[in-house]
């Protein structure tokens, strides 16, 4: 009876963990059909799901109006350059606040957490002025600066956590054998923690690949990523959906494609130090 209970539970958990990943999963896939249609079958009503005619043009389109690779090179850059940036920054960081910890180190997490809950809006018109004194507007540089300092905050809460799970007795053992700091960082420490870290590296290059608003208030055409070749597909006229759609599609594939093949270390990272 227990077993015919247990084996239950673990059907209706599998039915309700697949239709949530299919509900959170349909609008990539309704994103992707779409751009195969033509304009017309893209607004159609009732919709068409997959009895449509299947087209390539859309993508052609996008190709010949917009030049994607320069757009696709602009959001590696960024996203690549800022998360590599803000570990550098995050890392002694968090060594500090997870080894040599304050009374202040919790109110200074959640200081750094609740900088997060500031409406980014709010700060848009000075950061505006600044960059254009500093001749960082519409530059990869300038973009670089606004993410790392947009998901500092979660590349150290991060970090700390994975810290606080690595003992502190290895770190006082490499200390007393004359290791300086630098070396107990990088060769104790770093290597310890490369699952953590390298989840941390994922997260938050995923968070500023899909960064759009900072992207599209601070670039115009040099700097744009792939967040800002998707708006180009709007016009006073209203929107041209499949056109979109193909656009948007292009713009996933690559996180995508990463996010597959590094499913694994993402997971192993985002629970390591679960289970003793």
């Amino acid at each position: 009876m227990a077993r015919a209970v247990t084996n239950q539970r673990k059907t209706v958990n599998t039915v309700v963990a697949w239709a949530i990943g299919l509900l959170i999963f349909f609008p990539v896939l309704w994103t992707v059909l779409t751009s195969f249609k033509t304009e017309a079958e893209a607004i159609a009503d009732p919709p068409l799901f997959f009895f449509f005619n299947w087209t390539l043009e859309n993508y052609s389109v996008v190709q010949e109006r917009s030049d994607y690779m320069r757009y696709l090179w602009n959001s590696v850059v960024i996203a690549g350059c800022s998360t590599l940036v803000g570990i550098v920054v995050a890392i002694p960081a968090a060594w500090s606040m997870a080894f040599v910890p304050s009374r202040r180190t919790k109110d200074v997490l959640l200081w750094m957490l609740s900088t997060k809950m500031l409406p980014a809006v709010g700060v848009l018109y000075p950061i505006y002025l600044i960059f254009i004194e500093l001749g960082l507007l519409d530059t990869r540089v300038g973009l670089v600066i606004v993410m790392m300092l947009i998901n500092l905050p979660i590349i150290v809460w991060m970090l700390y956590t994975y810290f606080r799970e690595i003992p502190g007795e290895i770190l006082e053992a490499a200390r007393m054998d004359g290791a300086p700091l630098r070396n107990e960082i990088v060769y104790v420490l770093t290597p310890m923690a490369v699952p953590g870290i390298a989840s941390t590296v994922l997260l938050n290059f995923i968070l500023a690949w899909n960064e759009a608003f900072w992207t599209l208030n601070l670039t115009a055409a040099k700097a744009g990523p792939l967040t800002a070749f998707i708006a180009s597909y709007s016009s006073p006229e209203g929107l041209f959906y499949a056109k979109l759609s193909a656009a948007s599609t292009m713009a996933i594939a690559p996180i995508l494609i990463l996010g597959w093949f590094s499913q694994k270390q993402l997971v192993r990272g985002l629970t390591f130090g679960a289970v003793k």
